[in-house]
């Protein structure tokens, strides 16, 4: 039986082509007479907000003329556009780590967000890795890291214990680049004010500060040039001129 359904079949070409049964339907004329079924109205029935040109659905949130849910409850606060999460990270997590072989850090090779996310010691980078002084008596190692912040506790520990901490500024492509292990961009620099200030301070050990320059052991020339023109403003001075107050004649 196969064998004579084979011997019947055809080739397939561009003149036997047609489309599967069922696979088309006739179009929906509407407004072409009664005889038709769909004249009049054109089966949308009488008058009505869905009887209507356009989609006959009222806006996301309308509640049939009445103050909606969203107008009716107090609004408080505000949505900050310059807030940053940091994944918060304490001394004794990292010496645990430390301890079972799977964070190793040296002045040469610190550690980063990198190291820190693929170790599994922080799930999430999110805005950066921020360093935290808990389980301070639990440091036994000297340890060398570059978050994007650290608290005085974490830094005043760290350094005790013959470590050492250095602050770097990350905007989200250069955390997302220093994940990924990608060196062929370079860096952006940070340009808000507040940004300025926190790099450029020693205090918070930012890595655009006149000491951390000096003391960090890989250093490139763009972060000399950076922080000597981000730190110029301590040197400028600026005159102000009184206008004299002259009258008109």
């Amino acid at each position: 039986m196969s064998s004579v359904v084979r011997a019947g079949a055809s080739w397939v070409s561009l003149s036997n082509l047609r489309p599967a049964l069922g696979s088309l339907h006739a179009k929906k004329r509407v407004g072409r007479g009664q005889g038709s079924g769909y004249g009049g109205t054109s089966g949308r029935g009488h008058k009505g907000a869905k009887a209507r040109s356009g989609n006959g659905k009222p806006k996301a949130g309308f509640e049939g003329g009445q103050t909606p849910i969203t107008k009716r409850f107090p609004k408080k606060g505000f949505v900050n556009p310059n807030r940053k999460v940091y994944a918060a990270v304490n001394l004794d997590r990292i010496q645990h780590w430390i301890n079972q072989g799977r964070l190793t850090s040296s002045r040469d090779e610190p550690i980063t967000a990198k190291d820190l996310l693929l170790s599994g010691c922080v799930h999430n980078v999110h805005d950066g890795v921020k360093l935290l002084g808990d389980g301070a008596q639990f440091l036994k190692s000297p340890l060398h890291i570059v978050p994007s912040r650290a608290s005085k506790s974490a830094i005043k520990a760290v350094e005790a214990n013959g470590g050492s901490v250095f602050c770097q500024y990350y905007n989200p492509l250069a955390l997302r680049d220093c994940v990924k292990g990608r060196t062929d961009r370079v860096a952006a620099a940070p340009t808000r004010r507040n940004d300025i200030l926190w790099y450029t301070d020693w205090k918070n050990r930012g890595y655009l500060s006149q000491e951390a320059v000096e003391k960090m052991p890989l250093v490139s020339e763009r972060w000399k040039q950076l922080s000597k023109q981000l730190l110029s403003f301590k040197a400028q001075s600026f005159n102000k001129k009184t206008a004299e107050n002259t009258t008109p004649a």
